[in-house]
């Protein structure tokens, strides 16, 4: 592990930004919160390029703006200030390439957006605030918890309409929402982008996924405080990344907190770039609406691999560890290292891991192999380790060592897999060197 950890380490580099600086307020931005700031940072943006890059400065005060697209060799750095983005779609075309819950199209922009940059950039200390909430981007979920009402319009003909269009291998060019259709966009969403730092500010009120790199290298995600509980509000989502470090964040999020994701069904298997070289070191996860602290999946039709979380505090969430796929999504998932991690209050399970993830069947059983579970402390949870494979695609090399999980109403679940299980109690269990083949339940 400590190989793979130097191997994501030094293949890691931070976007090299030009020293010159451009302040928002020489662009006709006005703080008071206010006055619509797009142009502003359009021109500012755009100025910027024209030198070659270069930093935004975005000084204290509240700026409402439209959605913000950078620029390669472009940092938009916050110095105490906040930025409030409009809640009105229209904003947010023309639509743009993008991806939703792992499948390609064109739609509403992310509130910040990129395309095919290099050395790109979010820093200082402010808030970034996505103003969604019960009255606008939430309700289109279609959940009455989230503001929606019988007779409003919601996501799950769209999401129908798309799942379609991926399966019947419809062009994406041709895959157009937008205006008219109810998909939420992401907050922060960076596409075949390179070099990627986002750092030190807090981000609230996402409408949907809250940072979210796809077909990204080499992206830093370090000292952010994501506080979104929303539907689906995940916490940050790299989707077939390569080279990704998050480190010393908090979350506090209405979905999955840090989850590796790779493309979902056809559109996965199409383009089929996995994510692998993950980090995530030395993350808080807290909150009772976070259902998963680190995830895998269930996107992952891409695959999954080389991933490490290391040193982590999981307080007073629903799931710990989670792996999860389904003979339709299929993917891979293997090189798993969680180890050294803290848990307390699980209202859930610290380890789980089930490819029959939603009851959705196909002909792509996943492969789910040499996760490695090492000094894991949990304390108060209802399962200690629950695992299910398939009958015909059995998990295979999971690997428990020297932890301890105490105060669990079902120490171990498991089916269609192998477990190894060494040094370790589970509730009232001790394991000093077990193999689990096939079937178990142990309270």
């Amino acid at each position: 592990m400590e190989e793979l950890i130097r191997e994501i380490l030094d293949s890691i580099a931070e976007p090299e930004i030009p020293d010159r600086e451009f302040n928002i307020l020489d662009f006709g931005a006005v703080a008071d919160g206010k006055g619509d700031c797009t142009d502003a940072f359009r021109k500012a943006i755009e100025t910027a390029a024209s030198a070659g890059g270069g930093r935004i400065l975005v000084p204290e005060g509240v700026y409402l703006t439209g959605p913000i697209h950078l620029e390669s060799n472009i940092e938009l750095h916050l110095e105490g200030a906040t930025m409030k983005f409009h809640t009105d779609p229209k904003r947010y075309l023309p639509v743009v390439l993008t991806r939703f819950e792992g499948m390609e199209l064109y739609n509403y922009s992310p509130l910040i957006y990129a395309h095919g940059k290099k050395n790109i950039a979010i820093t200082g200390r402010g808030v970034l605030d996505g103003q969604a909430n019960e009255t606008n981007w939430w309700t289109w979920k279609g959940k009455e918890e989230f503001g929606w009402k019988a007779g409003m319009p919601h996501q799950g003909p769209d999401v129908a309409k798309l799942t379609q269009m991926v399966k019947n291998n419809v062009a994406v060019e041709e895959r157009i929402f937008g205006e008219g259709h109810f998909l939420r966009p992401s907050f922060v969403q960076f596409y075949r982008c390179k070099n990627v730092l986002l750092e030190g500010f807090e981000l609230i009120n996402s409408p949907m996924w809250c940072i979210h790199p796809v077909l990204c290298e080499s992206v830093i995600v370090r000292n952010v405080k994501i506080s979104s509980r929303g539907p689906n509000n995940d916490g940050i989502d790299p989707e077939s990344c390569r080279y990704v470090l998050i480190e010393n964040c908090f979350f506090d999020t209405g979905d999955d907190s840090i989850v590796i994701k790779s493309g979902r069904n056809e559109d996965g298997r199409r383009i089929n770039v996995p994510c692998e070289y993950v980090l995530a070191r030395n993350n808080t996860v807290f909150g009772e609406k976070s259902h998963g602290g680190f995830v895998i999946g269930s996107e992952m039709s891409g695959g999954a691999r080389k991933l490490v979380a290391a040193n982590n505090l999981f307080v007073n969430l629903e799931r710990v560890l989670r792996i999860k796929s389904n003979p339709r999504r299929g993917g891979f998932v293997e090189d798993v290292y969680f180890v050294n991690n803290v848990a307390v209050y699980v209202s859930e399970e610290f380890i789980v891991i089930h490819t029959d993830y939603d009851n959705e069947t196909g002909d792509h059983p996943p492969l789910v192999r040499n996760i490695f579970v090492k000094n894991l402390k949990g304390i108060r949870g209802k399962y200690g380790v629950r695992i299910k494979g398939l009958e015909n695609s059995k998990i295979t090399d999971i690997h428990l060592e020297d932890c301890v999980l105490e105060d669990v109403e079902f120490a171990v679940q498991v089916e269609h897999c192998e477990v190894k299980i060494r040094n370790s109690r589970i509730g009232k269990y001790i394991f000093s060197d077990a193999t689990l083949d096939g079937r178990m339940e142990a309270r």
